[in-house]
């Protein structure tokens, strides 16, 4: 087990082949205890050099939405009225917090994801 940190696009690379090779190891193992530490090592990198942006807050509603096979009439009394909802879902106005505490609630929505800003439909 020669484990050293990712510095370079190589370093990466190489990781994630060997991690290809040991992920099924067993986690009472060498080659297990070399898979925990190289994912940590990876996922570092990852963070630094590859960052995945939060959603729109709207998409991430959408999305939820959709995952939990909810339309937007399901959202009417968490939100406001239909025409509320439609707006919000349209981009028409902005989410407010009680509308965030709300679909936090709801939806199991991170709160930071739903404070994000995001551009308004003309």
């Amino acid at each position: 087990m020669k484990i050293k940190p990712i510095k370079t696009e190589k370093d990466y690379e190489q990781a994630l082949e060997r991690l290809e090779v040991i992920f099924d190891a067993d986690s009472n193992s060498k080659e297990g205890d070399e898979a925990e530490i190289l994912s940590l090592l990876i996922e570092n990198y990852e963070n630094q050099y590859y960052p995945i942006e939060a959603p729109d807050p709207i998409e991430a509603i959408k999305i939820r939405m959709e995952e939990m096979n909810l339309k937007q009439k399901d959202l009417v009394g968490v939100i406001g009225g239909k025409s509320r909802v439609s707006e919000i879902l349209n981009k028409k106005k902005r989410l407010t917090v009680d509308m965030i505490r709300e679909l936090e609630r709801i939806l199991h929505i991170s709160a930071s994801v739903l404070v994000n800003n995001y551009q308004l439909s003309k």
